[in-house]
């Protein structure tokens, strides 16, 4: 039984699913928490849900020692195609699947449950040395947009920093850049493209918290690891009502 486990990102609509069995060598037995089933349980995708699907698979390899399972971290799009490829058993993702996702897994006879496991905000975040405390939707779009020149935030408002820039960001397969081009830039998918770009997000936490003109975007839930080490920029239409992520307007939608 193939599952796809999809992590909601800013209160996006998500699926996602339970963990358990194998297709390839489980030779059966009754349930989860016997210890005698046996295979491989093959899990990728969001680095956003990684450390939920980690720790969810620690907790089940603990009472079922002949499964091995493994998480990787490929980004949602990059899940999906192993995914609806039927490389893998579980998809971890950062937003829906999409249409022409559904079908490739639909063409490949990859059938598949879909439950929402969690909420998480974007974080937009600076290095401690780039003191931003609000950025508009307008001065993102015009800081990310396909095609921006920006190289200091002062070039957008001169009340901003002076300090040249090093952006950092999620790669093109990810769920969460999916998310902030389409609700930022208008089209998801539309980006500048001289930026770092990584799936593993605690490579991006590391490289904004590493340049003094470091600033970049990615799950909530890693500012939060690393608070003390970035600054949080809140984010609003205009620069009267802005906005940082918290645990509590996250999950309430707001």
């Amino acid at each position: 039984m193939r599952k796809l486990l999809v992590f909601a990102v800013c209160g996006a609509l998500a699926l996602g699913a339970a963990a358990c069995g194998d297709d390839d060598d489980d030779s059966g037995g009754g349930g989860g928490g016997g210890g005698d089933l046996s295979g491989t349980i093959r899990i990728d995708g969001s680095s956003t849900v990684a450390p939920f699907a980690q720790a969810a698979a620690e907790e089940f390899s603990a009472t079922n020692p002949g499964v091995r399972v493994t998480v990787g971290t490929s980004g949602t799009g990059g899940g999906f195609e192993k995914f609806c490829a039927g490389e893998t058993d579980i998809s971890d993702a950062s937003r829906p699947i999409e249409d022409d996702e559904i079908a490739v897994c639909k063409k490949n006879g990859i059938d598949y449950s879909e439950v929402q496991v969690a909420n998480d905000g974007i974080a937009v975040v600076s290095n401690t040395d780039l003191k931003v405390d609000c950025m508009t939707t307008a001065q993102l779009k015009e800081l990310w947009n396909k095609g921006s020149k920006v190289s200091k935030l002062s070039e957008i408002d001169q009340s901003l920093p002076d300090t040249t820039l090093k952006l950092f960001g999620p790669g093109t397969d990810s769920g969460t850049f999916d998310f902030f081009t389409e609700q930022i830039n208008g089209e998801e998918g539309v980006s500048r493209t001289d930026y770092q770009p990584s799936e593993d997000d605690n490579v991006l936490v590391q490289g904004v918290e590493g340049e003094a003109g470091g600033l970049g975007y990615f799950g909530f839930s890693y500012y939060e690891q690393n608070q003390d080490q970035l600054n949080l920029i809140g984010v609003g239409e205009s620069a009267g009502n802005c906005i940082k992520p918290a645990a509590t307007n996250t999950q309430g939608g707001e």
